[in-house]
Formats: structure tokens, sequence, C-alpha cells
């Protein structure tokens, strides 16, 4: 089993890596790669995220309980987003800027935290049984690539440079590493693990409703970004499903 779940911890990485790359290569492209990773993020949250939180969650909460998880994490994130990194259009000054790049960091952090709960999900779910371990690391790998773009586009867009975005991205493609390590050591009761899965795709459904979209149609066409929207949640939702989760 050791030797599998270093295959797959090398899966995830090289995985996260791609997309981030393929995003700071095409940066000149921002707005559609802002597009495609609000749909990407909404994608996970509405495919992968909430339906596995409900399934795991539903012997411990009411589907009510699991409901109000997912909009008090959209909540919270809304909160720090109105509190922390509040700005105006016409405030083009050093603490506005100073501002964005705090919004991009904790985005991409909580997207890496993400991340590391696809390691940890992994690490259990192969303590359970290895068919069970091998549902669970094709969802993840398959959604990696997505993640990698995220990350990057977070960071990016909130006025960072190309190596800020590609340290963030390392962070991001080490984290399902860490993860899965962390497993052999303790376990998360599947009760708090639904809450917690139900929390981040109230962060989600945020960060890719009310930061990314917005962004990728500002000064754009929306034709294309939209497109780029829609194809993003096609694929996450076609390599969810493809993964049996």
């Amino acid at each position: 089993m050791i030797s599998t779940l270093i295959l797959i911890a090398i899966g995830a990485f090289v995985a996260t890596m791609l997309g981030g790359l393929f995003a700071i290569k095409w940066s000149d492209k921002l707005h559609l790669v802002l597009g495609f990773s609000a749909g990407a993020l909404m994608g996970v949250a509405f495919f992968d995220l909430l339906p596995e939180a409900i399934r795991i969650g539903q012997q411990y909460w009411t589907l009510d309980v699991v409901m109000v998880a997912m909009a008090a994490g959209f909540i919270v994130y809304m909160a720090l987003d109105r509190v922390f990194f509040m700005h105006t259009e016409t405030e083009e000054t050093h603490e506005e800027h100073a501002h964005h790049v705090h919004k991009g960091r904790f985005g991409a952090g909580s997207l890496s935290v993400h991340s590391l709960l696809d390691g940890v999900a992994i690490g259990i779910a192969f303590h359970v049984s290895w068919a069970v371990g091998l549902v669970v690391a094709a969802a993840v790998l398959a959604h990696d690539f997505s993640d990698g773009i995220n990350t990057v586009s977070m960071i990016l867009r909130n006025g960072n440079d190309k190596r800020a975005a590609f340290r963030w991205l390392m962070v991001d493609a080490i984290a399902p590493i860490v993860g899965i390590i962390s497993t052999f050591f303790f376990t998360i009761p599947d009760s708090y693990t639904s809450l917690v899965l139900a929390v981040f795709c109230g962060f989600f459904i945020y960060i890719g409703a009310s930061d990314l979209l917005p962004e990728s149609h500002h000064n754009h066409p929306t034709r294309w970004t939209t497109v780029a929207t829609v194809l993003g949640m096609i694929v996450i939702y076609g390599v969810v499903r493809f993964a049996g989760v």
C-alpha cells in the first residue's frame, strides 16, 4: 500500500504543477484562464465536495446541517473578504495593492488546505479498503490539474507576479503529499470530515462566483469567457463522474 500511495502522491504533485504551469504560460490570456478556473472551482464545489459531504455525513447529520455548514463557509469567506480586503476602484494606492496581494494569498491558501484534505481523504480511504482508496485517488487526481490552474489564477488575478504564483503552486502541489503522510499518524472522524467538505464547498462557490467569474469578464468580451466557464464546469463534471464519485 505504501508504494501505491507514493505513486499517487507523485501523480497529484505532477498534475497540480502541470495545471499551474499552464496558467502561468498563458497568463496573457488570463481572462480565459480565470473563466475556466471559475467554472472548474464551482464544478468541484457542486459535483465533488457537496455530494461527498452529503454522502459521508448522511449517517451523522441531517441534510439541513450539511447545507448550513456550506452556507457558513460562504458567509465566513465573504465576511473575511469584505472586512480584510475591502477596496474601492478609485483608490489606486499601495495599501489597496497590498490588500489585493493578501486576498490572493488567502484564496490560494484555502485552495492549498483543500489539497491537503484531498491527500488526507486518499490516505484514509486506503485505510478503509484498497478499492475505496483507488476511487478516491482517481477523483483527486482528476481535478488536481484544475487545482493548479485555480491557485495560480487566484495569485495572478490579485496583483502578484509569476514568481509568487509559482511559490504558491509549489505549496498547493506539495499539500496532498503532506495530507497522505499525515494519515499514518491520525484520522479524522467521518462526521467532521463531511462538515469540513461542506465548508470548503461554500468557500469555493464564493471564490468562483464572486471573485474569479466577475474578474474574467472585466474589460473583456463575455462570449469566450462564458464558454470557458461552462467548459470548466463540464470538465470537472466529466472527470468526477468518470472517476465514479
